[in-house]
């Protein structure tokens, strides 16, 4: 049986337990940022050779030359013609769906000449190579590929370098099938740190970019942090969180999975359920009992949850209508995701 962590915001303690909850170990930040800066300055020192030594340690790939870690297009379109039928169709239609709502957002130059002669205008220039940053270790997402990739083609930048870890060398088809439907230029299968440093400075065989996007584990996301500046980043998107707010309708199952959704995704992550409902709580952690085991990441899940998850029983829901107006709430920084709106029934989620 799973413990969770089980708060009440009706306890004199509950605001000491909640903080002490969301605080991320500053020893283990301390930590990571001190790694990652020797990362950093071994790539940009020694190039290929630190790459290299990094990808054999972290991975557990050796390799003669960084070289021989780039997938060629041939490799690509293998992987794609690979897929059974139905999955390469599904690519393929999320594939399209992400290039026309990016077609929309496509901005123009323009000009125009004040009384005076003076012109003015705004000038919209594609960058010409960008990096994109692919989870591909504890676990590999295509639509990563896809989110990333597509919307830079529509921009119309020049070159897609792409880097993707491959521990023990176990490459993610659907991933590379991904990168051949979205038109990535070049791929290379090395990740973490070592990966965003060679992107960002450059070595004899990775090509320096101007910006590098995409999501990775705390080390990826220090390393972006610390190399913004030498290159332009999209954002520090750390390890996944999700609050799922529900009124307790909703089936316990499907909100199971919504905190599963974000659990799997690393060991940090954080999911956390608000609810006024003690007995729907209850009801949920068994659904996460009973649904566990059959998850492919089970191991992540658990550990996530164990360490920084939490079910949180409320005094009641007026705090979220009061603040968001009875509509999923809007942030700047998050996705804001309406999992299902039923008669009597509220399921918010709110992941980044």
């Amino acid at each position: 049986m799973l413990t969770l962590t089980r708060l009440d915001s009706a306890q004199p303690d509950f605001q000491t337990r909640l903080t002490r909850l969301l605080q991320f170990d500053d020893a283990a930040d301390a930590a990571i940022e001190q790694t990652v800066a020797a990362i950093l300055h071994e790539v940009k020192t020694r190039g290929d050779a630190a790459v290299l030594e990094y990808t054999e340690r972290f991975d557990r790939l050796p390799a003669a030359s960084l070289a021989s870690l780039e997938l060629g297009p041939a490799q690509l379109q293998a992987a794609l013609a690979a897929l059974p039928a139905d999955t390469r169709q599904a690519l393929q239609t999320a594939a399209g769906r992400v290039r026309r709502y990016h077609e929309k957002q496509v901005q123009e130059s323009w000009t125009y000449t004040e009384d005076d002669g003076t012109v003015l205008g705004q000038q919209v220039t594609p960058l010409d190579r960008v990096g994109l940053y692919v989870p591909g270790g504890k676990a590999a997402y295509p639509s990563s590929v896809l989110m990333n990739a597509i919307p830079a083609r529509v921009a119309g930048v020049g070159e897609l370098i792409m880097v993707v870890p491959t521990p023990d060398g176990e490459q993610n088809p659907l991933v590379l099938a991904a990168a051949a439907i979205a038109g990535v230029d070049r791929v290379f299968t090395i990740g973490g740190a070592q990966a965003v440093a060679a992107l960002a400075y450059g070595t004899a065989t990775v090509p320096q970019v101007d910006k590098i996007v995409g999501p990775g584990n705390a080390y990826v996301a220090a390393a972006k942090r610390r190399v913004f500046g030498t290159v332009g980043i999209d954002m520090i998107a750390g390890p996944s969180e999700i609050l799922v707010i529900a009124d307790g309708d909703t089936p316990a199952e499907w909100v199971a999975m919504d905190l599963f959704s974000q659990a799997e995704h690393d060991e940090m992550a954080q999911a956390i359920l608000l609810s006024p409902d003690a007995a729907y709580l209850d009801a949920v952690a068994a659904a996460i009992d009973r649904l566990i085991e059959d998850m492919p990441r089970s191991e992540a899940i658990r550990t996530s949850l164990t360490n920084r998850g939490a079910l949180i029983k409320t005094r009641d829901l007026d705090p979220a209508r009061r603040r968001w107006g009875g509509s999923p709430p809007p942030s700047p920084t998050a996705k804001v995701c309406r999992r299902t709106r039923v008669p009597q029934s509220i399921v918010w989620s709110i992941n980044k």
